[in-house]
């Protein structure tokens, strides 16, 4: 299969009148044989027929857009199109049946939340159970513009907690400065910039903070920012403040900090400093556990880990689909796309939007998952 590379584009909202089929209305447990699945990445030249639409996470935007595209170079008949508007607005729309599938930094709540459990909205919207497919890995870049600092700093889960909770407030605090011997830190105001909508970056960022720093973060993890800064609106938002603010800092995808030319901080968990690479956020994610049965594969990452050469701060996307579609065509179609997406070939290509493909362990269990779609 022939990748080719695409200019990164930011996220863009792709409108489109297609007419959708709503999710299945016949039961399907989690645990549906997977005796469809084919070996190796040969399913993925298979075709879908449905023109399909799809919406969330713009943390995957990137990717996505890159798999539509070589999708579409094998498949010229098929059509997919993805909005990211971000993690919460594509659950909210594949629950009221607006989209084939979502996107989603983070597996579907199985607590309850204002009266109401997403997992459950979701199996009675798709009439079978809901699964959580991990496709995308996306580094959590702790992305900041220091002009006048050329060596690439590190940070503490501590340190960071602290600044983005707005305790640490000057780049030359001896917080900072302890970690940092050597380089010389200005004593410029650190302007801490967050997602002010919905996000499941934010969610996942918060959820490190919390697991490796929970003396210093407190709040619960949540889609909502609980900390201080100035909020901008979606990746495109922080990483563009920060771009143009000396003295700026954020949190956002990998790809958007390449995108932005953004200097990248490494993160020493306790085992030493670990600059940001494909490699050394690949591990974070081997090491994840799963904790969805059977073909729901909802991940549960270790953010306290402090094996060597790993780095912790990582998020999964998740595309959210029925296990089971009321139209087989349309079941079929969302099959033929994840199996494109989920292979050996794009996985790869993926190295160079600034995404960590799919660990090999992993990989295999998306595509056993995938192919158990009806």
């Amino acid at each position: 299969m022939k990748i080719t590379s695409i200019a990164r584009i930011s996220s863009v909202a792709l409108a489109s009148a297609l007419a959708l089929s709503a999710c299945g209305s016949e039961t399907s447990g989690s645990d549906n044989s997977s005796s469809e699945a084919s070996g190796g990445d040969s399913a993925a030249s298979e075709c879908g027929t449905k023109a399909l639409k799809a919406e969330g996470s713009t943390a995957q935007d990137n990717a996505i857009q890159e798999a539509i595209n070589s999708y579409g170079e094998n498949c010229s008949d098929a059509t997919v199109t993805y909005n990211g508007t971000g993690s919460g607005n594509g659950i909210k729309q594949f629950i009221a049946k607006q989209v084939n599938f979502a996107g989603s930094d983070s597996a579907l709540k199985t607590k309850e939340k204002d009266g109401k459990i997403e997992v459950n909205e979701a199996k009675t919207a798709c009439g079978s159970d809901a699964w959580n497919i991990p496709m995308v890995t996306g580094p959590i870049a702790v992305s900041y513009n220091l002009k006048d600092v050329k060596d690439p700093i590190t940070l503490t889960p501590a340190v960071l907690a602290d600044i983005f909770n707005g305790k640490i407030t000057k780049w030359n605090d001896p917080a900072i400065a302890k970690i940092n011997s050597g380089v010389t830190l200005p004593s410029k105001d650190i302007k801490v910039f967050f997602r002010s909508d919905e996000s499941g970056t934010t969610e996942n960022f918060t959820k490190y903070l919390n697991g490796a720093a929970k003396d210093n973060w407190t709040a619960e993890p949540a889609k909502k920012w609980t900390g201080k800064g100035e909020g901008k609106a979606k990746t495109a938002g922080v990483a563009s403040a920060v771009k143009s603010t000396d003295g700026g800092i954020t949190y956002a995808e990998w790809s958007a900090a390449q995108d932005n030319g953004l200097q990248v901080a490494k993160i020493d968990n306790g085992a030493g400093a670990v600059e940001l690479t494909g490699e050394s956020a690949g591990k974070a994610v081997e090491a994840a556990k799963i904790d969805g049965k059977g073909n729901d594969l909802r991940l549960k990452l270790d953010y306290t880990t402090k094996e060597k050469g790993t780095y912790p701060i990582v998020l999964v996307t998740y595309e959210i689909v029925c296990s089971k579609y009321a139209d087989a065509e349309t079941g079929k179609s969302v099959k033929a796309f994840l199996n494109h997406f989920a292979s050996a070939d794009v996985q790869k290509g993926l190295e160079e939007q600034g995404y960590a493909p799919l660990p090999s362990s992993v990989q295999e269990k998306v595509k056993t998952a995938v192919n158990a779609i009806k």
